[in-house]
């Protein structure tokens, strides 16, 4: 017989990562896929900004605006979306205090959408890193922006200029890089377990 799972305790700095099933997340997979990669995993990216169980962890992403509010509230069991959690293990406290500060700064401005058409016109242009690295409008975040940007204000990146991440490319350096980060939700749906949650693997 088996128990329980633990209780998974998230923590600020925490990078969260989401696979939604609407026509525009499979689009913006469709097109931050690098020409020969396998599949892209994900199509979103925020941060952990307060810990805690995941039914009460706040959270900081770029929607059609930048909003803190509960991970619970939006990818909770009610959600069709696949979620996954990053720690990273090389960061102190004090370079987790900058980052939070800088997401937290974020909070209230307006989507970037004209970031997306960059990553668009970009990617039509073989993954050149040219319009995006025009495209440097601070106020006018998207999610990966948010987080890459933010996490440089600590001296740290995702193996690329903060412009030119997206979610994938997020995904691919957290998963190749197990000395710095470490998965403690898998991507999956977020069920309900007792007083924890924990996230159902579905297939892809």
């Amino acid at each position: 017989m088996t128990g329980q799972p633990e209780p998974v305790e998230l923590e600020p700095g925490d990078v969260f990562l989401t696979r939604g099933e609407s026509l525009l997340s499979r689009v913006i997979r469709f097109f931050t896929r690098s020409f020969g990669e396998s599949r892209t995993m994900v199509n979103h990216v925020g941060l952990v900004v307060e810990g805690g169980l995941p039914e009460g962890a706040v959270v900081v992403e770029a929607l059609r605006t930048v909003r803190r509010h509960r991970l619970w509230d939006r990818y909770g069991p009610e959600s069709r979306s696949q979620v996954a959690v990053y720690r990273p293990l090389n960061l102190s406290e004090e370079e987790i205090g900058i980052i939070m500060e800088a997401a937290e700064g974020y909070v209230g401005r307006s989507y970037g959408y004209l970031k997306i058409l960059a990553h668009l016109i970009d990617w039509l242009k073989l993954g050149i890193y040219l319009f995006r690295r025009l495209a440097r409008m601070d106020d006018y975040p998207i999610c990966s922006w948010l987080v890459a940007h933010s996490f440089a204000k600590a001296g740290k990146t995702f193996g690329l200029p903060p412009g030119a991440a997206s979610p994938d490319d997020i995904w691919d350096f957290l998963n190749a890089n197990p000395d710095k980060y470490s998965c403690v939700i898998e991507l999956g749906t977020i069920e309900v377990a007792g007083s924890s949650a924990v996230s159902q693997t579905l297939p892809l």
